[in-house]
């Protein structure tokens, strides 16, 4: 599982730029650049919402499934990367993310 750092602040799932979610997908079947990938897992953090999702504190590490075909990392849809970054600092939808570690194959 690779080391996740994520700067979507937005996110519910967020702890502290780690991950509570446990798992995330990142999207982009046809991506030839990180731009053209997203992290489909985020939920904008909103008021109702602010602690209901997620769990006390993020992982560190963290299964990703990932979509990008095209991504030297992608082996058989799991991200096979030491670490990866989840951009998206003001992110209010998952289009807004993107995977920072997205390399073409």
């Amino acid at each position: 599982m690779p080391l996740l750092n994520c700067t979507a602040r937005t996110c519910v799932y967020n702890k502290e730029e780690y991950c509570s979610k446990g798992d995330i997908v990142v999207d982009g079947s046809n991506a030839k650049v990180a731009d053209e990938t997203c992290c489909s897992s985020f939920v904008e953090r909103s008021g109702s919402a602010m602690n209901s999702i997620g769990g006390e504190c993020g992982c560190k590490t963290i299964d990703v499934n990932c979509k990008a075909c095209q991504c030297t990392f992608n082996n058989q849809e799991k991200c096979s990367a030491d670490k990866i970054t989840i951009t998206g600092a003001s992110a209010c939808h998952c289009d807004e993310t993107k995977c920072g570690s997205f390399e073409l194959n």
